[in-house]
Parts: structure tokens; C-alpha cells; sequence
């Protein structure tokens, strides 16, 4: 029989292999995703979504507003993308007092994520945007943009634009 002991040490050994999720992959369903906006507004991802432009932090974040940040409003839409910023990581003072206040001027929806566990799953590179391509709510790529150049390519866009 085993004793106490034995069994809280089975549990500590299991525990990491729950916490750590394999991320998601081409051929997965994306999860569904509650958050809110910038605006604190309900944000989430549609059925009708082909891109997903995660950012996962500061200079990721920095290469996505680059670009989405020259486009008009409803630019996201117009691509069947949104983009979802992972700010868990940002001191709660600096996110209210600097980061949401920054985010609310700009021209586009971004979808901010205060709990990492919530984007756990999520695949991610240091200092990248991941580009999430959907087709009916299923994952059918991965991608990694690392500059701004690689991020207007991923959508669409032309030195001219």
C-alpha cells in the first residue's frame, strides 16, 4: 500500500507534465479564448479568423505596432486577423498607468491577456510576432515574423501601402 508520503511525491513528479501544455500545432483546433480589448470590451477569436498575430512580448509588440499601427481602422478585419498581446508579464502599475492608455489610441482591436496561463499553449519565440494561419477554426500554420518587413509581408502588404 502506498503511503502518504510516496503519494505526494507522485503527485510533485506529475505536476510539471500538467503545467506544461504542448503548444498548439497545425491540425488543432484553435481553443476558444476569452479576453478583453484595450478598451476593456469582450474580445475573442471569431469563427471567421484566418490570422492570429500573437505577441508575446515588448519587442514583439513593438514590430506588430510598426506595422498595424500605419494602417487605417478595420485594416485587422479587412485581413480576417486580430492580434492578441500577452502583457501578463508587465508590472500591473505600468500596464494601467502606460501600456492599455498607449494601446487605446491606436487604430486597430488588440486582444490583452493579463493571465499567461490563459496563453500557455500558445506557440511562441523570443522577440517574434507568431502568425497563427486559421481556416475554420483549425490551426493550419505556424509562422514567425522577426521584423516589421516579414510581419506586412504575412499580410499582404506592399512597400506602397
Amino acid at each position: 500500500m502506498m503511503n502518504f508520503k510516496h503519494l505526494l511525491i507522485a503527485c510533485a513528479l506529475t505536476l510539471p507534465l500538467i503545467s506544461w501544455a504542448e503548444p498548439l500545432a497545425v491540425g488543432q483546433a484553435m481553443p476558444p479564448l476569452v479576453a478583453k480589448d484595450q478598451h476593456d470590451q469582450p474580445w475573442g477569436i471569431a469563427a471567421a479568423t484566418r490570422l492570429v498575430l500573437f505577441a508575446s512580448g515588448r519587442k514583439a509588440s513593438n514590430i506588430a505596432m510598426e506595422v498595424l499601427g500605419q494602417q487605417p481602422k478595420g485594416f485587422l478585419a479587412t485581413r480576417h486577423a486580430v492580434y492578441l498581446a500577452d502583457m501578463s508579464r508587465m508590472p500591473g502599475l505600468i500596464t494601467r498607468t502606460f501600456a492599455l492608455p498607449s494601446l487605446r489610441e491606436q487604430p486597430f482591436t488588440v486582444g490583452v491577456v493579463l493571465d499567461e496561463a490563459l496563453l500557455s499553449d500558445f506557440p511562441r519565440r523570443e522577440d517574434v510576432v507568431t502568425l497563427i494561419g486559421l481556416e475554420n477554426n483549425r490551426i493550419v500554420a505556424v509562422n514567425y515574423a522577426a521584423t516589421a518587413e516579414t510581419l506586412r509581408e504575412a499580410l499582404g502588404l506592399t512597400h506602397e501601402e
